[in-house]
């Protein structure tokens, strides 16, 4: 590590050359600013000792322009005026250390020493995560929270066996590389894998992609074409958002999976296949089986095995690792070679909530890494929405402390009104009876009539 000497006083400047090269390092001389922001922009020194009083600029100036330049560099301000105020405030605003002048030679060392032991830190540190990389890569999926090895070994022990899996959690969370990862280590790994997004298609032609077509069967058949189903036998396939399917397809769905055959659209005749389904969802299929929008039995033959896919704010300690593998993927795509992100951007990131889970931080970083000019991605390259921390719901304008009654109650009137009122449906989705329903919406009239009385007394 070089360090930088920044001072226009002569005398200073050879004292301070022969102290330091006396303690072991070989520093840059810089009679003014330019040349020491030019040494610190091409990330040649990684401190920088600097007169607070030098004629061109101001040392908090310079501070503040390296700190631009390089949010990493280490600026150790000197002053002829050293007061314990003046100290603090230099360091909040950024500074390493803020000596005294003339200089005390011990305090130097010990202050350079820090610096050099912590970038010793920092290069074994990237050095161990490069192999964390490697390390924690489970089928593509990088993770190291207790909540996503729990994910990994059960895909371990439902990989081997020929059952379907039912992949929930939120969307960008993952579940089409967890539902990769199954097919790869299980015993047809090496068949085809086909995928299809259930959401992305109307009936028609979702049904002509799964099942295929024979020529003449629509307007615009003019050929004879397979589908997912035929396509992936003897392997898997991958439906991801199956919630988002018509009850019409879901009975066609449940033929495949009961019987193993598929028909293709204007075919009269049967085809057996052999494929293994993983279907995927972002919705509470139960709630929607209880409101009769999905079927009961082929929630059940799907939901053979479930697997929760958590979203990141759980996994937050997923977050820096990510983060890596990301700027990694990126700084390949692009040209560039962004070695990391400033600390502050790294606190960010980990209190952002993250409503769009991996793939929002996969984004983030890809576009970072398009805008970044330094070699580290600082809280300007970020998006200004990050940079606002939302309120918490204890904050949120008219959230008020409710008991669980309360809210149980809170939660019937809004399943009420879901329902348009229909006390037959909304028992079913609460999962109760009618007369337990109506003993509730006799306890929420109850407690609606003090608030009523109360009205119309005040008025």
């Amino acid at each position: 590590m070089r360090p930088c000497i920044l001072d226009d006083d002569p005398v200073r400047l050879g004292e301070l050359l022969a102290a330091i090269v006396k303690m072991g390092y070989e520093p840059f001389l810089a009679s003014e600013s330019k040349e020491a922001l030019e040494l610190v922009r091409l990330r040649r020194c990684r401190v920088v000792i600097v007169a607070v009083h030098i004629p061109e600029v101001d040392g908090y100036e310079f501070l503040d322009q390296a700190l631009d330049a390089d949010p990493e560099v280490h600026v150790i301000l000197m002053a002829g005026k050293y007061t314990l105020e003046s100290a603090l405030g230099a360091i909040r605003r950024g500074a390493w250390d803020f000596l005294p002048v003339p200089v005390d030679f011990t305090r130097l060392s010990k202050a350079l020493h820090e610096v050099t032991a912590l970038y010793d830190r920092l290069h074994r540190v990237k050095a161990i995560e490069e192999q964390l990389l490697t390390d924690l890569d489970f089928q593509g999926i990088i993770a190291k929270s207790p909540v996503m090895m729990e994910v990994f070994d059960l895909v371990r022990k439902v990989a081997p066996h020929y059952t379907n899996v039912l992949l929930v959690g939120a969307t960008g969370t993952g579940k089409e590389l967890v539902a990769k990862a199954i097919h790869q280590i299980s015993p047809v790994g090496g068949q085809k894998l086909a995928v299809c997004n259930c959401a992305a298609m109307v009936d028609t032609l979702l049904e002509s992609q799964l099942f295929g077509h024979v020529r003449g069967a629509f307007t615009g058949a003019i050929e004879t074409r397979i589908g997912l189903f035929e396509y992936a036998n003897g392997g898997t396939i991958f439906l991801d958002e199956v919630g988002e399917t018509s009850l019409a397809m879901q009975s066609k769905l449940l033929r495949v999976i009961q019987n193993r055959e598929i028909q293709r659209v204007g075919s009269p005749g049967v085809r057996q296949v052999d494929v293994r389904v993983i279907a995927a969802t972002n919705r509470d299929l139960r709630a929607d089986v209880l409101a009769k929008t999905f079927r009961e039995d082929l929630f059940y033959r799907l939901n053979s095995i479930q697997i929760r896919i958590p979203p990141l704010a759980e996994r937050v300690e997923d977050i820096p690792m990510l983060t890596r593998f990301f700027l990694k993927k990126y700084n390949k795509a692009y040209g560039k070679n962004i070695s990391g992100l400033t600390r502050r951007a790294q606190l960010v990131l980990l209190r952002h909530p993250w409503p769009g889970n991996v793939r929002e931080l996969e984004n983030l970083i890809s576009s970072a890494c398009i805008t970044a000019t330094g070699d580290f991605i600082d809280t300007i390259d970020l998006p200004p929405h990050l940079l606002h921390r939302r309120d918490s719901p204890l904050e949120v304008a008219g959230w008020k402390q409710l008991t669980l009654k309360e809210m149980g109650l809170l939660h019937i009137e809004r399943v009420l009104d879901m329902c348009n009122g229909s006390r037959t449906q909304s028992a079913r989705i609460l999962g109760i009876g009618r007369t337990t329903l109506h003993r509730y919406i006799r306890r929420m009239r109850q407690a609606a009539a003090p608030a009523r009385k109360s009205k119309r007394a005040i008025a």
